[in-house]
């Protein structure tokens, strides 16, 4: 049986929790294990030689290759022909991404920055192109020294007025500039069948929706029993438990920046209840998940950005607001945003347009409504802000996969998981 890959932190750095990048150097002298990296990173290789396996497919290493590792995917260094020195930069991919798209993409253009890296997740630097991405690398490193240093050293960094701004941008560079040579210098796409180790990724992608092991065997073509194997066998956290796990880093997002309940971050994040969320984030973080919020929101937005609290502002307003006759051109003009904008935001804050978004809170009312009440189905459809029972019908199909008459039938309070369980 194959050994359980490590995973790394969910944060970015150990000394510092609320830390948006760390820096650091590594000298490899040999072959490494398997790691599984909830936090992405980018490595800049500045001399050696060797052979990297990226969610089982290979990459040579070689001096200016610059490498971007994504949330949740699997790295090996399984060979190495002379030391490999490199440099370091952990990061919050998330973050970045929301404001690379929010606030550096003015003129809304097509932007998938998971994708592109995913298709191309290595690139070949020299000259120029090389000498700036090395620059950028030791920019940070100026401003934040090293991760495996004392943080006590007195030749560590002190904190400078904007720190988190100048990072942010620096490490905007890095990416736009990772895109920009790859159009140029980077691998053609990698072919053959989806691997296995795909499977991290697309979960992180979609924590918010209704995740099965049958909608993945439909997707990555195994069955169910083989995802579930892969998976335990890989990290040793069972399916469900996996995905706790990485919705811990979601919820730590939300409890800085916004004032959701705990009942209503479960729900978007796809946690069970309270109950559920509190549990798991205590076992995971080692302190309540009230009490972190107590603790670290007082440091404020990533950067200084008073506009990102605002956007999960557009998200708790049609939560709290899904009964009445809402529409994408109404709730824009409460937050002085077109439409286009709206459906801009609400993708990167939960992963659905206006429409999914607000069809997904009214019909997991209507499922409580069923169960708890005899009221008739019309009259459900109008108390959580549809016009007809058919209205609700088809979002239910959609959302359920069964219509609410049949949900009414066939399931009961005591066929929800408990806590603990998805």
């Amino acid at each position: 049986m194959a050994e359980i890959v490590p995973m790394q932190s969910l944060y970015c750095s150990m000394q510092d929790e609320n830390r948006i990048c760390s820096f650091d150097i590594e000298v490899l002298t040999g072959p490494t294990t398997p790691l599984i990296h909830p936090m992405s990173r980018f490595w800049l290789i500045n001399s050696g030689k060797g052979t990297l396996m990226l969610n089982n497919r290979p990459y040579e290493l070689r001096p200016g290759a610059v490498v971007s590792v994504l949330p949740w995917q699997i790295s090996d260094i399984v060979k190495v022909e002379s030391p490999i020195q490199f440099f370091v930069m952990a990061y919050y991919f998330d973050n970045i991404n929301e404001i690379i798209k929010t606030f550096y993409n003015p003129g809304n253009e097509p932007l998938s920055i998971i994708q592109t890296l995913s298709a191309g997740p290595v690139l070949y630097l020299e000259g120029e192109d090389l000498a700036s991405m090395q620059k950028l690398f030791l920019q940070i490193k100026g401003e934040i020294g090293m991760e495996s240093s004392n943080p006590s050293a007195a030749s560590r960094p002190p904190s400078r007025e904007l720190s988190n701004l100048y990072i942010t941008n620096k490490l905007i560079e890095i990416i736009i500039n990772f895109l920009r040579a790859k159009k140029t210098a980077s691998l053609p796409p990698c072919a053959g069948p989806i691997e296995p180790s795909e499977i991290f990724q697309y979960l992180y992608s979609h924590l918010n929706e209704k995740i099965t092991l049958s909608k993945l065997s439909r997707i990555f073509y195994m069955s169910e029993s083989s995802i579930s194997t892969y998976i335990t066998r890989t990290t040793g956290l069972s399916f469900f438990d996996l995905l706790n796990e990485m919705r811990i880093g979601k919820t730590i997002n939300f409890l800085l920046y916004t004032d959701f309940t705990l009942e209503e971050l479960a729900e978007i994040l796809g946690f069970v209840d309270s109950a559920h969320i509190s549990k798991v984030f205590s076992a995971r973080v080692g302190m309540k998940a009230n009490e972190f919020r107590t603790t670290y929101q007082n440091v404020g937005s990533l950067c200084r950005i008073k506009d990102r609290k605002d956007f999960y502002s557009i998200v708790s307003y049609i939560y709290r607001h899904y009964s009445e006759p809402l529409n994408p051109r109404m709730v824009g003009e409460r937050f002085l945003l077109s439409p286009k904008e709206l459906n801009r935001i609400l993708l990167y804050q939960v992963e659905m347009n206006f429409s999914d978004y607000l069809n997904f809170i009214r019909v997991n009312r209507a499922s409580e409504l069923l169960l708890l009440t005899s009221k008739s189905i019309l009259e459900i459809a109008l108390e959580t802000g549809y016009h007809n029972e058919k209205t609700l019908t088809r979002n239910f199909l959609k959302f359920r996969s069964m219509t609410p008459g049949k949900f009414r039938q066939s399931v009961g309070l005591q066929d929800f998981p408990s806590p603990g369980h998805v």
